[in-house]
């Protein structure tokens, strides 16, 4: 399956480069877009559970990267969760 990392600004500044096992991510982000800080965690969610799914569909098994990757979003999400305008910017999708 083609992997695919999509890179995103959190509202501080900081950066993280997220792995999705699948191409998927380009239904859900745009690169240059911010999302509102829930969307963004939503659109996360979804994509990142249609590309386990396509994992198990081929190998028969889920793909435990992509909800490792998902916790880590998730974490990092909650440090915002306070700041009503927290926005998210996707960098680049590789």
């Amino acid at each position: 399956m083609p992997v695919m990392h999509f890179c995103v600004r959190w509202p501080d500044g900081s950066e993280t480069d997220c792995y999705s096992p699948s191409t998927v991510v380009q239904e859900f982000f745009t690169p240059g877009e911010r999302y509102r800080l829930g969307d963004f965690v939503e659109r996360s969610r979804k994509a990142l559970h249609i590309g386990s799914e396509r994992v198990r569909e081929k190998y028969g098994f889920a793909c435990s990267a992509a909800m490792d990757q998902l916790a880590r979003i998730e974490l990092e999400a909650e440090r915002f969760t306070d700041a009503p305008d927290a926005a998210v910017t996707v960098l680049a999708l590789r």
